[in-house]
């Protein structure tokens, strides 16, 4: 799931349908640059200068950002071979060159998450301490504006797709099918592209990025997926680390069955969260004045959804996903129950469909094809069937909100068309200190792996959002949080480290919505057009 769906782990995801139309991509033939005839295997590939021109991203226009490619190989094994494209994007530092701090590279998540946009995020660090570095977006191999960009079936999802909870042989056997059909699909598209998804490609690729660069180190704000991007990064080249933020920590050592099945737990609880906030609002939205009441009619309109889909096109598994993002995190919150109020009330579809988006876009499934293209091949899946059904009905019978669904959003994992690799061991020990941001119940990537990646960095911080359910939120205007990457970014400075397994500051986490009530802040927060960018991841 995204992870991390977001997250997919992971996930990064909103949801199956929202996630797959989160990136557009296409893979097309002439994204493979041939390798010059007379090109020799290097120690070491060394890529060309990105020859830097104008953006065409409103967001980056907006802010004179420039764009290139930065050329990489395909296979790194083979440094004089075929050569691929990743999208850069960046915005040069604002601050007098004597403060000048280097490059910012940043990362969304996902995997599959399109990172491009995320070179805006310096302006949203408080005290101008992001005006200290060129911030540097990128999509990862494969993702978006990168050359090629993997596409697989763009109407894998749509309306009125089967019910997740397979209560029947058939509905098993049907999933079992489409899941098998999608990895087929993408075996057809990927190519040799498929081989070469793994977080090492993209670790190899952050390399390139910096000596492109010209930077001896390099500066990095990753989300979610993204924390796990640079932690491989930090293992594999820790002289090249400077100051690095994880938000949204992911748990190296639960890549990537383990870490979804960790996830669902979480989003039921969740859930539970968020449907006690939509009782204590009942004047609002009419939907019980008991989180045990609004779950019910939750549950109670999925069923009935079976039978009888909203407007013919909002069935079970779409209003499963409809809710998804009120798991991840409170953003978005008054949008679903009004949706959820709207049908169960007035049997008005309108808000469901407007949230669910519309199936079937062109390169709609960049994201998702390109998340199961590193989960799939990052670490070997259980192959046996019997392996799923035990580990996702145990976990059913008690949080059956996001089990089925994450499962089959991963199902593809089981056929997939590249050979798998064994995960690198995460090791932080020659690391220099970093910054972890984790709110407590954050269901992406679950609190616990941001203690863990604690116990593996030795020299880093962790920042609890306390009791906050919001997964990567960091930069939304809560002081205690911001000010504090703020700090780290124009100093080094961090909190004292404390003793024990525990996290080293208490912050304030985001604060769920006041339906109706607008709220000012001249805090720089995070626009809705850089969130999207963001995540879910």
């Amino acid at each position: 799931m995204v992870t991390l769906r977001e997250p997919m782990l992971d996930d990064g995801r909103q949801g199956m349908r929202r996630i797959l139309a989160a990136t557009i991509g296409l893979l097309i033939g002439a994204g493979l640059v041939p390798a010059a005839a007379d090109a020799k295997p290097a120690a070491g590939y060394q890529p060309p200068a990105i020859e830097w021109g104008a953006c065409t991203r409103p967001s980056l226009v907006a802010r004179g950002a420039q764009c290139g490619f930065l050329i990489v190989p395909l296979d790194y094994a083979k440094p004089a071979g075929t050569k691929i494209k990743v999208a850069v994007s960046r915005i040069k530092h604002t601050s007098p060159d004597a403060q000048y701090q280097g490059v910012m590279l940043t990362n969304p998540g996902g995997p599959g998450g399109s990172g491009l946009g995320l070179a805006v995020l310096g302006e949203f660090v408080p005290d101008n301490a992001g005006t200290y570095y060129d911030w540097i977006g990128f999509d990862p191999r494969g993702v978006g504006s990168s050359v090629p960009a993997l596409t697989c079936d763009p109407n894998y999802t749509g309306y009125n797709r089967p019910f997740y909870v397979p209560v029947t042989k058939k509905l098993e056997k049907t999933w079992l099918a489409k899941a098998k059909g999608y990895a087929q699909a993408c075996d057809r598209a990927g190519g040799a592209l498929l081989d070469h998804l793994k977080t090492t490609d993209t670790v190899a690729d952050v390399e390139s990025l910096r000596k492109a660069l010209g930077a001896e180190k390099i500066n990095y704000y990753g989300f979610s997926y993204g924390t796990y991007l640079g932690q491989v990064y930090a293992t594999l080249h820790p002289d090249r680390v400077r100051r690095f933020v994880f938000d949204g920590v992911v748990n190296p050592e639960r890549v990537w069955y383990a870490a979804n099945l960790d996830q669902d737990v979480q989003f039921d609880k969740n859930m539970d969260v968020y449907f006690g906030w939509v009782a204590r609002n009942d004047a609002t939205y009419h939907l019980g004045t008991s989180a045990k009441v609004v779950k019910k009619k939750y549950y109670d309109t999925l069923y009935a959804l079976i039978k009888a889909p909203a407007a013919g096109k909002i069935g079970p598994s779409e209003w499963n996903d409809i809710f998804v993002s009120a798991g991840y995190y409170v953003f978005g919150w008054e949008d679903v129950a009004e949706a959820f109020a709207a049908w169960v009330n007035n049997k008005d579809a309108a808000p469901l469909l407007d949230l669910y988006g519309v199936p079937g876009a062109a390169g709609s499934d960049n994201g998702y094809a390109v998340y199961l293209g590193v989960q799939c091949t990052d670490v070997r899946w259980p192959e046996k069937w019997s392996t799923w059904q035990r580990d996702n009905w145990k976990l059913h019978a008690r949080y059956p909100f996001i089990t089925w669904n994450n499962a089959w959003f991963n199902a593809p994992c089981r056929n997939w068309g590249a050979k798998a690799a064994k995960p690198v061991t995460v090791n932080g020990k020659k690391s220099p200190p970093i910054l972890l941001i984790a709110e407590t119940n954050d269901a992406a990537t679950p609190y616990p792996g941001a203690l863990r990646t604690r116990q593996l960095f030795p020299k880093s911080v962790l920042i609890e959002g306390v009791g906050g359910t919001t997964h990567s939120g960091s930069l939304n205007g809560i002081a205690c949080t911001d000010d504090t990457v703020a700090a780290y970014l124009a100093t080094g400075a961090l909190p004292a480290r404390v003793a024990g397994n525990r996290s080293d500051k208490k912050c304030e986490p985001i604060p769920q919505p006041n339906p109706g009530v607008v709220t000012l802040s001249t805090a720089p927060v995070v626009t809705d057009e850089v969130r999207e960018a963001i995540g879910p991841r």
